[in-house]
């Protein structure tokens, strides 16, 4: 069974058709990749995978007991509030022996360590996405929703992130569900590629 599938799901908020006839599914250990312009209806497909909101027609099923974790496309932090990277992190986590060392391991495996003390307000922009990538990975999750995950990160640093993400899939054998705009930068980090435009435009392996 697939983590997530949807099947012929429409959309239509007031007299707007979002999306139509979409299907799609991300299985444990795959990488998707869900691409189009801005407006094209990702964030709201997304919303429907993950239970957020309901299709106007059609079906979408999920594993019984399916963990999810979610990277948004960026945190906005109130730049007066004095909040660590680790802070920001345990306050994922319940409180408790053991929170410390999680938020230590994350942070490592995604290769942020280094940056725990750091304020979130000075971090690069690819530090940042590090820790919010950890942030979505405290949830040892099944499915792992990645929104933009490259946003604001040269282009040295979104190989990096696509290689780590890569690994991760590896090592937690997770699905991954990548929503971007550009579907060059994925074209090597994804097993499939769903392009949407309101509706399915195409879908397959990357190269075809």
């Amino acid at each position: 069974m697939p983590l997530v599938e949807a099947d012929a799901v429409d959309v239509v908020l007031g007299k707007n058709r979002v999306i139509g006839n979409v299907s799609m599914s991300v299985g444990a250990g795959e990488v998707v990749a869900l691409i189009g312009p801005n407006g094209a209806g990702k964030t709201t497909m997304v919303r429907v995978l993950l239970g957020l909101l309901p299709p106007s027609r059609g079906t979408v099923r999920r594993r019984p007991g399916l963990k999810v974790g979610y990277m948004p496309q960026s945190m906005v932090i109130d730049p007066a509030l004095p909040l660590t990277a680790e802070r920001l992190l345990r306050l994922a986590v319940s409180p408790g022996a053991g929170a410390t060392a999680r938020v230590q391991a994350v942070l490592d495996e995604v290769g942020a360590g280094h940056v725990a003390t750091g304020a979130i307000q000075e971090l690069s922009g690819g530090e940042l996405q590090r820790v919010l990538l950890a942030r979505a990975l405290l949830r040892e999750p099944d499915l792992l929703v990645l929104d933009e995950p490259v946003r604001g990160v040269d282009v040295a640093g979104q190989v990096e992130l696509y290689d780590l993400i890569g690994g991760i899939r590896e090592r937690r054998q997770c699905g991954v569900l990548m929503v971007s705009h550009d579907l060059h930068l994925v074209m090597a980090a994804t097993d499939r590629v769903v392009c949407l435009n309101h509706h399915v435009c195409c879908a397959g392996h990357p190269e075809a």
